[in-house]
């Protein structure tokens, strides 16, 4: 077993810290890493919380953060998903700012990391920094997406529980009849909900799910005034309403099962992609290949059947 993941298993907070770091940089131990961590995970339930910028979703994680250390007693992870910087390739905001309250707590880790370039909101590496955190001993994973409306999509394909998040403000209603935006959500919440216009944007999406027709699960709605510290055991409630839902119905199993059948498909890509790049950077003909493209002398495909074909070998 790796070092790091031996320390991990024994509730090392900074051997996590370095793991995640390895990750995101594609270290070479990387996938020694994560192939002694799997075992050991599976266990943590997963929150994704998403929305459009200005919803209040940093507070609001750092309300629930305290909730659950405080009032029930779980270990807390929070992966903060931020715009990708374009010079370094880090988090550009670094919402751990916001969460600074829990800085010291041992039993809270806050990490952010950029999107890197994914259009779907996550990076690979967000999903494998959960990993991390699953096998750490957090009883509840936080994910808080970067915030770009209809095209962060991938929260569903990651979270046991997705949250989108709204506040009274004009637009917001708009954002909630998005194609995808109301399919992905499992609960929608209010937040802000002492300003003007929380109970049209409650209605609003109410009269939404209302065109849904009848569905096993029906999102549901509450409010919460994150700046206040109210509505947080309400909406909490229902979450561990979600949770229950999905182990008795099967779901939770379904999507358990999809989740591990797109994460080997996620691994198979990025080492063929790792491996296509290391070819093409050998190949000394590439940049004559290319050139013959710009052309008009070969059309793209050929040369990507080529190069495909190189290495399948």
């Amino acid at each position: 077993m790796h070092e790091l993941v031996q320390r991990i298993l024994s509730g090392d907070k900074r051997a996590a810290a370095r793991a995640i770091t390895h990750i995101e940089n594609d270290a070479p131990q990387k996938h020694d890493i994560l192939r002694d961590l799997h075992p050991h995970t599976g266990r943590a339930y997963l929150v994704g919380l998403t929305g459009s910028p200005g919803a209040g979703k940093s507070s609001l994680t750092d309300r629930i953060i305290t909730y659950l250390r405080k009032e029930l007693g779980m270990r807390v992870g929070v992966i903060a998903v931020d715009p990708t910087s374009p010079f370094t390739g880090g988090a550009i905001l670094g919402d751990r700012v916001r969460m600074g309250a829990h800085a010291l707590d041992p039993d809270v880790f806050i990490r952010s990391m950029g999107t890197r370039g994914s259009l779907g909101g996550l990076a690979r590496t967000t999903q494998e920094a959960l990993r991390v955190l699953d096998a750490w001993g957090c009883e509840v994973i936080l994910i808080e997406t970067v915030g770009v409306g209809q095209s962060e999509l991938d929260i569903m394909n990651v979270a046991d529980s997705t949250v989108v998040v709204l506040n009274p403000s004009a637009g917001d209603h708009i954002q909630t009849m998005k194609a995808g935006i109301m399919e992905i959500a499992d609960l929608f919440v209010i937040n802000k909900a002492d300003l003007p216009g929380t109970d049209k944007t409650d209605r609003e999406v109410s009269n939404m799910l209302d065109l849904m027709g009848h569905v096993p699960w029906r999102p549901p709605v509450t409010r919460t005034i994150s700046r206040d510290n109210k509505g947080i055991p309400e909406f909490w409630s229902k979450v561990q309403e979600h949770e229950s839902y999905l182990r008795s119905s099967g779901v939770w199993e379904q999507r358990r099962h999809k989740r591990r059948q797109d994460e080997v498909v996620a691994i198979i890509e990025g080492q063929m992609t790792r491996r296509l790049k290391e070819l093409m950077h050998g190949d000394a003909a590439w940049s004559s290949k290319i050139a013959q493209v710009e052309q008009g002398a070969v059309d793209p495909y050929t040369i990507a059947d080529e190069m495909i074909g190189k290495l399948l070998k």
